[in-house]
């Protein structure tokens, strides 16, 4: 009997026409809440994987590559395809190094000595593509009839590579270009004819050009860290104007030193020639006196 009146409660609420219903409803928003609960989970894991945030201003807006991340990653390398078919024409100008090796460093121009800032690379007298030694941004693009034309790319604050001696451009101020894209071609300057076709590259950082033997397959952080109080190199390449107008003058001296010596030597003939007329004129008046002489006893012994 207790049993029954236990039972009698849950039965007389099934029974209701709103029980059904609300049971139904009640799960469906146990249901719905799970769900919603999971998405949320999804949502803050997506979240997390991105590296900014709405609200704060970052570098990066459209969502482009971290690419001073991927340039420290890099190393230099040389500048051109198949390196081992190369040939440095001339080294950088090293303070450190022996008189004989800073001797052939030294690019002769207009009767002046330059230390040479890079590496001047050929190969055998050939055209070659001048590659990007490591990423980063165009800076300068600009012709230069004594240096042969000039591209710099920026790979961080302060850091770039030069690349002179270069025709046939393929890049412009303001592009980002990969490392190895090639950026231009191999061509000759008035500053080193000697070289040839070649290229000549630099490492500057903070405008103090390094030996870029030195650092080829090391990283941007390694120069970075570099401390360059020291290594700074005397003499920089001529500015072509300026160039132009100590060519010029050094034509001038030595057209002056020609006329000089042409007319010295002028001057010499005609001496010559002169001393040669007296003594011509000298042997035949002593040639000529024997002669009188003996007309002159003639005359002398006709009388006696």
């Amino acid at each position: 009997m207790r049993e029954e009146e236990k039972k009698q409660p849950s039965q007389n609420f099934l029974k209701r026409r709103w029980a059904y219903p609300a049971i139904y409803l009640a799960s469906a928003a146990i249901i719905i809440t799970g769900i919603l609960w999971y998405q949320a989970g999804n949502d803050v894991n997506e979240k997390a994987k991105d590296y900014s945030y709405d609200g704060v201003p970052t570098d990066n807006e459209f969502n482009q590559p971290a690419e001073e991340v991927n340039r420290s990653l890099e190393n230099f390398v040389m500048p051109v395809s198949s390196p081992e078919d190369t040939v440095i024409e001339k080294q950088f100008y090293d303070t450190e190094a022996s008189a004989e090796e800073q001797e052939a460093a030294l690019v002769v121009y207009g009767n002046m000595y330059y230390p040479n800032q890079g590496v001047d690379i050929s190969k055998d007298g050939k055209e070659f593509d001048v590659l990007a030694a490591m990423s980063g941004t165009v800076t300068k693009v600009q012709e230069d009839s004594l240096l042969g034309n000039t591209i710099e790319i920026e790979h961080s604050k302060g850091i770039v590579t030069r690349y002179q001696s270069v025709k046939d451009f393929e890049v412009a101020v303001g592009d980002v270009v990969d490392q190895g894209q090639a950026i231009a071609k191999a061509g000759k300057s008035l500053f080193n004819e000697e070289a040839g076709v070649h290229v000549h590259f630099e490492i500057r950082k903070a405008d103090v050009a390094v030996n870029p033997m030195e650092y080829f397959n090391k990283s941007l952080a390694t120069l970075q860290e570099a401390q360059l109080e020291d290594k700074k190199v005397s003499g920089e390449q001529p500015d072509a104007a300026a160039a132009e107008e100590n060519a010029v003058e050094d034509q001038a001296s030595e057209n002056k030193a020609t006329e000089d010596k042409a007319t010295e030597e002028k001057d010499a003939a005609e001496e010559n020639k002169s001393t040669e007329e007296n003594k011509s004129t000298e042997e035949k008046q002593d040639q000529a006196k024997p002669k009188q002489e003996s007309k002159d006893n003639a005359d002398v012994k006709d009388e006696e």
